[in-house]
């Protein structure tokens, strides 16, 4: 595995990092073994990946008890570990949710993200989106504060405006920026990666395969129960331009004998201002075959032909 700083901080990363989004089920996958995402996240561990990215609303909370118990059962020191967790999303009486950034719905959503955690700090903490009404600077002055308590390390944001991310790097120290990023959808380069570069701050891309379309599984013509969202995304003149590129992509990456997720994650990691990658999965395999990902190196022709792929 390869490592870097996460930036402002001492904390060391892996380049390729592990979502849990999944890890506890999912809406489609709520039949998922617990010891299964557990195994996942062992065998990511057991591969050198160090870095943990989950949320408070993953799977309703299950993502983060899997972790700390995960976090109990393995030999690895607590230090080696980087935990990066989320808030904003409040969960209401009646089982709908809405962003809430107030400062002290975070506190309180920090708290009891460390007790699902089972630990005393989180070592990287979001602003997970923005409410539209709270202002940027309280949500994150409070995650400045909790900070100087020692309760979090290192203060990140997500989902934000380049006008949010300026307000937010303005009142604290900004160590990571994440938003949707991929070979299929660009718009991060516009402002908000250049941004980032500038104001050293590591861009964490999330979405790296395109919501599916980059795992080289589907295609357009793939089914899917009624009500799976993948229904829709995958369907309609937008996708079936998105599947031809990705059909172009895949060519490419059997030509290098690699995989089409190796071929889109490796092409992130070769992005100026992308410092680590967080591919998400459910089983093992998937784990040891994100590890992977640290051992290809792109030349400055497949990006050449990468980029004359996606220019066209």
């Amino acid at each position: 595995m390869e490592y870097t700083a996460l930036r402002k901080t001492d904390l060391k990363i892996s380049k390729v990092g592990i979502g849990t989004n999944k890890v506890g089920g999912a809406i489609y996958y709520d039949h998922t073994d617990p010891s299964q995402g557990k195994n996942f996240i062992k065998e990511a561990i057991r591969f050198g990946i160090n870095f943990i990215d989950t949320a408070d609303m993953y799977t309703d909370g299950r993502s983060e008890k899997l972790i700390g118990e995960v976090l109990r059962e393995i030999d690895t020191k607590r230090e080696d570990i980087v935990l990066a967790t989320k808030g904003a999303i409040e969960k209401l009486p009646d089982g709908t949710t809405r962003k809430n950034n107030k400062p002290s719905y975070l506190r309180s959503a920090l708290e009891t993200s460390l007790k699902r955690l089972n630990q005393d700090y989180i070592d990287l903490y979001y602003l997970h989106f923005p409410d539209d009404e709270t202002p940027i600077s309280e949500s994150v002055g409070e995650l400045s504060r909790m900070k100087d308590e020692g309760k979090i390390k290192a203060i990140g944001v997500s989902n934000l405006s380049l006008d949010q991310l300026k307000e937010a790097n303005e009142v604290a120290e900004i160590s990571a920026f994440q938003f949707g990023y991929n070979m299929l959808d660009r718009t991060a380069e516009q402002e908000l990666l250049p941004y980032c570069i500038e104001n050293n701050i590591s861009f964490i891309p999330y979405f790296p395969l395109a919501s599916g379309i980059l795992s080289g599984k589907y295609s357009i013509n793939s089914a899917f129960d009624d009500g799976d969202p993948r229904q829709k995304r995958f369907k309609g003149e937008d996708a079936r331009k998105k599947f031809e590129i990705a059909a172009r992509l895949n060519d490419l990456a059997d030509s290098k004998d690699i995989t089409m997720p190796h071929l889109a994650l490796a092409w992130l990691l070769a992005q100026k201002g992308v410092d680590a990658v967080i591919p998400g999965g459910r089983r093992p395999e998937q784990a040891r075959s994100n590890a992977e990902t640290v051992d290809i190196k792109l030349s400055f022709k497949d990006l050449q032909t990468i980029e004359s792929i996606l220019d066209n």
